[in-house]
Parts: structure tokens; C-alpha cells; sequence
């Protein structure tokens, strides 16, 4: 027997493991591309602002750009923002994986067709707006002002590049995925109804374009923190999963925990997020683990990795202007908890809205570190802006069977 030298290996001797034991982590694929491509490459927890990024000029996108790749999403799901030329356009695109872009500045429009289309599709969009590129459909990004405009895109091009591991053929093939775009001329036109997803039966839209995320009309959804708002948009038929949520003003959300993938992109006001792994338990302040919490501080456009590293990190957010903290969640392709594969017809709960004593991961607010409530008071003390947590949401409520103080015996 011999030790392991040079590129010949040898079993191990007895009561010995193969192999060195450690191991450095070989980039991916989409990691290599990414560092080809001659743009930064930023990965954190989060951001305070995209616009702050640095960004270098991007040859196959004609702009300048950056790519984002924040802790939790490596191999999940891509990012990166891009700066269009003041009255110019990106260079036409066309790639076998998902697109959505959030307009971070600036106003423009956008051109979408099909190879063997005359007519080409074309939508305007401002600050604020929020589109889905069909699957490998040509587009074009046209800046209408002087001014340059920034653009946040979010795609599944890590799933396809760590698979297919081929450039040339994620950007060139000539397939028309023509069930996920037949060229309809209302395909771009923005639909407000608002019906039950088929899944969790939340408030969801179908619509491929929504001009103004900022301040477009949220349905009550209360799973998060009292009188929150939620609606998820249902985009071109696609994988990659989003949502748009928002905390009143001087409320914040309870802490939960779940796999990861979600980033929060914060579109209004400004606030930040507690996240520290579920191993600190529910309490770390209280516990002496203050120091392993981890925070990111946001205002539009910023982005927090919800649950980064390894995942199922407890996260928790808080706005912390006078504006109510509205947030976008971006989580990719099939990563999604309700929306991951499994065995189907497998009885799922909606796990990170219910309590942890009623079997979820939500960290109920009479459960919490007191450290929370007293850091987010005094912040909004700061702002001049005025808590409205209630003192009745941090009460327990009663057990089952439990009797209640004034209730008729």
C-alpha cells in the first residue's frame, strides 16, 4: 500500500477512511460563467441598496453591470442588475431559462417575439414595474430617457447552466416554447383580478406585467403580522416563484424558519432583518448568543438572503419609517416549500404561518426574545415613528380547554 500522491490512487489501509478528509469546494458551472463574464460578483446576507453595487461594463449585455449571488441561493437561482445606456437598449437576448425584472430606475420599454415573428410585443414600464421574460423568447430592453435606468433581474440560469454545463446551447437554441408564449396580443396587458392559488389558495394574479409594485393593491393576508397584505403574481407560465407583501407601518413580522432560497427585496420603506440559525433556539439574546444573530439593514432597492447558509435560519423583518415596509420575496424555480418536489398528493401545512405550538416553525410574538420588541421600539423611537404592536399580541393565548379570566363558568 501507498500514501495518495499524484493523480494514482490507492485503497486505504485498514481502520483508514479513503480519500484527504477535506476538501475545498469546486465552483459550478454558473459560478465559472459568472467570473467569464467580466462583471462583479457579489455575495453577502443582503445589500442596502443595489444602486450602490459596484458594476463594470457587461460586453454580451451592453450595459454595466453585477452579478448578485447572495449566501442560501448558490445553485437555487440567479441575480444580477443591470444598468441600461441612457437613450440606448441592451443587446437582444434570448436563453433557455426564466427571467423576472423589477425596474429599480428609469423608464423604458421592453420588446419580446418569437424567432419567425414579424410583430414584436412591446410594453412600457417605469420605476416600480415588474415583468416576467417568456422562456427563451428574443427581447430587447429599450431605455426611453436620457438618464441611464438599472434593472434587477432574477433567473433559473444556475439550474440550467449546472446541468447542461453548454453556453452556446442555453443561448441559441432555436426551440419555441410556444405554450408558454403563443404570441397572444394581450400577453403584456397588466390583470388585476386576484384569485386563490391552486396550491395554498392564497391571493394570487395572473399576469405577466405589473406596472407599479410600489403601489399596487394588496389583499389582507394576516399570516405574518396583523393586517399584513399579500398578493403572488402567476408569470408566463412560470417556475420561479414571487410574491409581494407589506407590514403596516409599526408592526413587524414574526420570526420563522424554512429552507433556503427566498431573498426579500424591499421596494418601500426602509427596515431590517434579524436572521440567526435555528440552533441559537427562539431566544438568542436572552440566551447569550446576541452575537451569532446576524442583520441586514434595507431601503429600496435592497435585498436580505431570508435564510442563508445551510438554511432553516429563523428570520424576522422590521419596517422602520413612516412608510409601511413593502417587500417583494424572490425564491427561484421550485424551491418554494409547497412548490418543491415530493410524493404527490403528500398532505402539506402551510408550516412557516403557523405557530411553533401548533406545529409550524412561526415563532409566536409572547414567545419571542423580549430583545426584539424592545430594539424595534426603540428604533422607531429614533424615526419618530410610533409603535402599533399591540400589547394584546403579546399575550398567550389560551390553550384548548383552557379557561379564560371572566369567562362564565
Amino acid at each position: 500500500m501507498h500514501d495518495i500522491t499524484g493523480s494514482h490512487w490507492h485503497e486505504p489501509k485498514a481502520g483508514e477512511n479513503a480519500g484527504f478528509g477535506k476538501f475545498q469546494r469546486k465552483p459550478m458551472p454558473y459560478d465559472t460563467f459568472m467570473e467569464s463574464e467580466g462583471v462583479p460578483v457579489y455575495r453577502g446576507i443582503g445589500v442596502r441598496r443595489v444602486q450602490d453595487l459596484p458594476m463594470q461594463p457587461w460586453k454580451r449585455l451592453g450595459g454595466r453591470g453585477s452579478y448578485i449571488q447572495l449566501f442560501g441561493t448558490e445553485g437555487l437561482w440567479g441575480q444580477y442588475v443591470v444598468e441600461v445606456p441612457g437613450a440606448g437598449a441592451l443587446n437582444v437576448e434570448r436563453h433557455l431559462y426564466e427571467k423576472i425584472c423589477l425596474v429599480v430606475e428609469g423608464r423604458g420599454s421592453t420588446e419580446v417575439w418569437q424567432e419567425g415573428q414579424t410583430k414584436k410585443h412591446v410594453f412600457e414600464w417605469q420605476k416600480g414595474s415588474l415583468f416576467a421574460i417568456p422562456l427563451n423568447a428574443f427581447h430587447r430592453i429599450v431605455n426611453a430617457s436620457s438618464s441611464p435606468a438599472l434593472i434587477l433581474c432574477g433567473t433559473s440560469a444556475p439550474n440550467v447552466m449546472n446541468l447542461l454545463d453548454n453556453p452556446n446551447f442555453i443561448f441559441n437554441c432555436p426551440h419555441i416554447f410556444s405554450e408558454r408564449f403563443s404570441g397572444a396580443d394581450d400577453f403584456f396587458k397588466p390583470n388585476d383580478d386576484v384569485e386563490p392559488d391552486p396550491i395554498r389558495g392564497l391571493a394570487m394574479r395572473r399576469t405577466n406585467f405589473i406596472p407599479d409594485i410600489v403601489g399596487t393593491e394588496l389583499p389582507l393576508d394576516n399570516r405574518r403580522s396583523p393586517g399584513y397584505r399579500r398578493v403572488e403574481p402567476s408569470m408566463a407560465g412560470n417556475r420561479f416563484y414571487v410574491w409581494i407583501g407589506e407590514h403596516e407601518t409599526g408592526r413587524y413580522s414574526k420570526a420563522h424558519k424554512h429552507a433556503s432560497a427566498a431573498v426579500l427585496v424591499c421596494v418601500k420603506g426602509k427596515g431590517y432583518t434579524y436572521t440567526w440559525p435555528e440552533a441559537l433556539g427562539t431566544q438568542p439574546w436572552k440566551n447569550g448568543k446576541a452575537d451569532k444573530v446576524l442583520c441586514q439593514e434595507y431601503e429600496p432597492v435592497g435585498l436580505v438572503s431570508a435564510a442563508p447558509m445551510a438554511g432553516d435560519w429563523f428570520h424576522q423583518h422590521f419596517g422602520t419609517s413612516k412608510d409601511a415596509l413593502r417587500i417583494s420575496a424572490w425564491h427561484g424555480p421550485n424551491n418554494q416549500r409547497a412548490r418543491k418536489a415530493g410524493v404527490p398528493g403528500e398532505q402539506l401545512a402551510d408550516y412557516g404561518a403557523i405557530d411553533l405550538n401548533k406545529g409550524g416553525s412561526a415563532i409566536p410574538y409572547h414567545q419571542e426574545d423580549p430583545a426584539i420588541r424592545q430594539q424595534f421600539e426603540e428604533r422607531l423611537a429614533r424615526e419618530g415613528v410610533k409603535s402599533r404592536m399591540n400589547p394584546e399580541f403579546y399575550e398567550r393565548p389560551p390553550a384548548e380547554g383552557e379557561a379564560v379570566m371572566g369567562d362564565v363558568m
